[in-house]
């Protein structure tokens, strides 16, 4: 299972720490749900998930305020014995002594956001959702192209490299060589990084490695971008027919998640650079409604009607 230390939960979202004395080193939290214990402070614990970053917004805060102190002091009791990861109070409220002493006696770190309840959950869960995304490796080069996120595929020493680095001199960025780290973030949206051992190199065979960073600056590298598009390079074969139209996608599956996929016959001479970026800039103009395909496909069944209307004359 995938999980996050809440250090970097505090350091990436800016938070307040107002419990020192806890240890937060070893909290790990482990879904990118939230939850907000309104009918917790009430005194119902039937389905509370308590596995949850708990935040407390103005209403939370203002119930636990109109309570008598020693109904408030049991009721916020009751919350932090519940095993939970840690409470973060927002709108930059700051709770009683009383509050924090429970949470020191129960070693539950409370924390503290300056922004709204409603702009700090949004800000969390989509941190939260980045960061717990399921991942798998996979063997490839991932380059964007024109803004494209384009994954090529191969078998080893195919020429995975070799295209990603011609692509680098025509101006597109890398995003990781070799291994890439694919990131489900939602239903519809694959992410892909490099590994940090390997982010901004590339491996040339008779070369060697390459720092990519260092040899053509900053502006050619990314380190993260969405899977647009596949490209699977493929010795060629003359007895496989290959699509020549393009009229149906092909699609490759990652984590439940599909994309569009070109396989790419290989042989000597051509330009897999030039190939790779028409590919991109081709998968875009169909995201933008034109499929040139479609389009010869009208011109060609238009030609024929006219045919046979003229017979008919």
């Amino acid at each position: 299972m995938k999980t996050i230390g809440l250090t970097k939960l505090v350091e990436e979202l800016n938070l307040k720490n107002l419990t020192p004395d806890v240890d937060m080193e070893d909290v790990r939290i482990v879904t990118p749900d939230i939850n907000r214990p309104a009918l917790q402070l009430t005194g119902y614990y039937e389905h509370f998930p308590n596995e949850r970053v708990q935040i407390i917004g103005h209403v939370e805060f203002s119930y636990l305020q109109h309570l008598p102190a020693q109904e408030r002091v049991k009721a916020f009791e009751d919350f932090v014995s519940k095993k939970i990861p840690c409470v973060i109070f927002a709108r930059n409220t700051q709770p009683g002594q009383e509050i924090l002493s429970l949470c020191d006696k129960y070693h539950v770190p409370a924390l503290c956001a300056e922004k709204s309840t409603s702009a700090f959950m949004a800000e969390i869960i989509r941190w939260l959702g980045v960061q717990l995304a399921p991942m798998i490796s996979i063997h490839g080069v991932l380059v964007d192209v024109f803004g494209e996120g384009v994954l090529i595929m191969g078998e080893s020493g195919i020429g995975k490299s070799e295209a990603a680095l011609e692509l680098l001199k025509r101006g597109h960025r890398l995003v990781s060589d070799d291994v890439v780290e694919i990131s489900r973030v939602s239903d519809v949206t694959l992410v892909g990084s490099a590994p940090d051992i390997t982010r901004h190199f590339i491996e040339l065979r008779g070369i060697g490695i390459i720092d990519v960073k260092t040899l053509y600056g900053v502006e050619s590298v990314k380190d993260t971008q969405s899977i647009d598009l596949v490209i699977k390079l493929e010795e060629w074969d003359k007895d496989k027919e290959y699509d020549r139209l393009g009229l149906e996608e092909e699609y490759i599956e990652f984590l439940g998640n599909k994309v569009v996929c070109h396989s790419l016959p290989i042989r000597p001479g051509r330009n897999l650079a030039i190939i790779v970026e028409t590919a991109a800039v081709n998968h875009r103009q169909k995201k933008m409604g034109y499929n040139a395909a479609q389009e010869l496909y009208k011109r060609v069944q238009a030609n024929l009607t006219r045919k046979r209307e003229g017979d008919r004359d």
